[in-house]
């Protein structure tokens, strides 16, 4: 078996759910109590995959960054070394999804050929729902990447949309 180990950033604005999404994805567990992040905080997770090399264990380091101006003066040194992104939105908050422009300039900028991926997330909160699918997905065709509709509460499309990125990753890696 191959193995390839990644650095992947989460970025977005705060509390849109990027440690939960985290929590979700390396322990299938969900806190409704909302930590804020302070400045970055790093977890491991390896999923198996297989493409045409056979089956490739992809281990990820998961980066999650601080939504919040602390972010913009540390971003170079947060971002550096980083393979991939997951932008994450809040369904809830509509003006959460155009913020993520700002950080996919920052990546960009250290990285041109950065794999990302866009998770608008509290796809559970249907009721609460603000940001219309339309503007999600001319958001990620713009970026030219994938976006899935996510939630760390009850785990929608939260493997899924890491596999992808994986998929992506894999992609990159001779």
């Amino acid at each position: 078996m191959i193995t390839v180990s990644k650095k992947v950033c989460l970025l977005g604005d705060f509390a849109v759910g990027k440690t939960s999404l985290v929590r979700r994805l390396v322990h299938s567990i969900f806190d409704d109590k909302y930590l804020a992040t302070i400045g970055v905080k790093v977890s491991r997770k390896s999923l198996t995959l297989s493409d045409e090399r056979g089956a490739v264990e992809m281990n990820l380091m998961l980066w999650d960054l601080a939504g919040s101006e602390e972010f913009t003066r540390m971003r170079t040194s947060y971002l550096r070394g980083a393979a991939g992104a997951v932008l994450v939105c809040d369904l809830t908050r509509p003006e959460t999804l155009p913020a993520l422009n700002g950080y996919v300039n920052a990546l960009r900028d250290i990285n041109s050929q950065i794999a990302l991926i866009v998770a608008a997330n509290k796809c559970d909160l249907e009721d609460q729902r603000q940001l219309p699918l339309q503007e999600i997905e001319d958001f990620a065709a713009n970026l030219g990447t994938p976006f899935y509709l996510t939630s760390a509460k009850d785990g929608t499309a939260v493997t899924t949309l890491f596999e992808h990125l994986c998929t992506l990753l894999l992609q990159q890696t001779p």
